[in-house]
């Protein structure tokens, strides 16, 4: 699963990721559920793992389906907003920063991301934006 982490500015927070698959490229912090983990739990451990922040977690924004030659993944996309905390790079992450879709344009991410976050900015503004 994934956080579409959204800021007060509508930024959005990226990582860029550190390990293999598509290593290098810019995408939305999240990772695995664990053994006795809900979704939710899972969401927030891999957020402050991956970034030092915590958020409000809202509801899913997307199913996202990734196959390549090595993998098949179904990741499950949530809304999230009201970050706090120190935001840092970490764990499997090199880097870690908010951005506007505008400036994502010139960042390499990986495959399908800039329409999903597209979709999801427009969910966020019109069910949680002033909330």
């Amino acid at each position: 699963m994934g956080a579409i982490l959204i800021d007060q500015d509508e930024r959005i927070l990226l990582i860029k990721r550190g390990h293999a698959p598509q290593q290098g490229r810019w995408t939305i912090p999240g990772g695995r559920v664990e053994r006795g983990e809900t979704l939710m739990e899972a969401l927030a451990r891999e957020l402050v793992t991956e970034t030092g922040l915590s958020a409000r977690l809202l509801s899913l924004a997307e199913v996202v389906e990734y196959i390549d030659a090595d993998h098949h993944y179904v990741i499950l996309d949530y809304l999230a907003d009201c970050p706090s905390g120190t935001l840092r790079a970490g764990d499997d992450a090199d880097d870690a920063r908010f951005l506007t879709l505008d400036e994502l344009r010139s960042y390499p991410t990986t495959t399908g991301l800039l329409p999903v976050l597209e979709r999801a900015l427009a969910l966020y503004r019109g069910q949680y934006r002033g909330q």
